[in-house]
């Protein structure tokens, strides 16, 4: 399984309502390579607004360390909707970490 295949089945894990960091993959996959998450995450053939079911891979759930929703491929509004909508928490383009964070 190629490195972009191992983070979006690794992001399948991440439930509704919890998010989790670039970092936090790239750890629960055993490298410090998080830019690397980060364009997996840009690469995503399956996202939320794609596809359902099975291979539908929640890229959404993924913020910066700081809490901040950082990129997604429709815009932030988009990311900070389906977060929303999932029941996750968004002010001022930020995720409470400690209230919504998802440890692997």
């Amino acid at each position: 399984m190629d490195f972009n295949t191992r983070v979006w089945e690794l992001c399948k894990r991440i439930p509704k309502g919890k998010v989790t960091t670039y970092g936090g993959l790239a750890r629960a996959l055993g490298t410090k390579a998080y830019r690397a998450v980060g364009n997996a995450m840009n690469r995503n053939p399956y996202g939320a607004w794609t596809a359902h079911g099975e291979k539908m891979v929640p890229c959404h759930r993924v913020v910066n360390s700081d809490g901040r929703v950082g990129g997604f491929a429709l815009g932030t509004k988009k990311k900070i909707e389906l977060l929303e909508k999932e029941g996750v928490e968004v002010r001022c383009g930020k995720v409470d970490i400690k209230k919504y964070l998802f440890r692997f």
